[in-house]
């Protein structure tokens, strides 16, 4: 049988950074992602409880969404392979980080659009946990690019054409 990640495919990817209780950031790459609300604006993620991005969750509960352009895929790939709790893959990927204005863990600055988030709702689900935000800030420096898009283990693929419903 299928994974489900295999048969509701492809799905938007974005990179979740997260911090511990003192300040360490950490960042992961997330395809189990989505829009929940407009207005007040809610982002939904899963994750595993085996991840570091789970326990940072779990003790600070604030996070950013961050939504990579095609060109990151490298970045991305690392981000979803690599455990923070063994390397720092900020200075691995030579990320440089801002001061995000309303959460503890911090913003990228090379990302289109990024999303300072605190958790409203944090529930088990089978193996992972869904984990709802409510967005308190809002990053867009570009809205036209083109995001990286995860079927699944190291396949990806982009948009590449935007058809027009009437």
């Amino acid at each position: 049988m299928a994974r489900i990640s295999e048969e509701i495919a492809p799905r938007m990817t974005g990179l979740i950074i997260t911090c511990d209780s003192q300040g360490k950031p950490n960042i992961a790459a997330f395809s189990f992602l989505m829009p929940v609300s407009f207005e007040p604006k809610y982002v939904a993620f899963s994750v595993s409880p085996r991840r570091k991005t789970f326990e940072n969750l779990r003790e600070v509960g604030e996070f950013v969404l961050a939504i990579p352009s095609r060109e990151m895929i490298n970045v991305v790939w690392a981000c979803g392979t690599k455990s923070g709790r063994e390397v720092d893959k900020f200075a691995l990927l030579g990320l440089e980080t801002e001061k995000a204005e309303t959460v503890k863990p911090p913003v990228l600055r090379s990302m289109p659009v990024q999303l300072e988030c605190k958790v409203e709702l944090f529930k088990e689900f089978g193996d992972h946990w869904l984990v709802v935000g409510r967005v308190f800030k809002e990053h867009v420096s570009k809205l036209d690019f083109q995001p990286v898009l995860h079927y699944s283990k190291n396949v990806f693929s982009t948009v590449s054409e935007r058809i027009i419903a009437e």
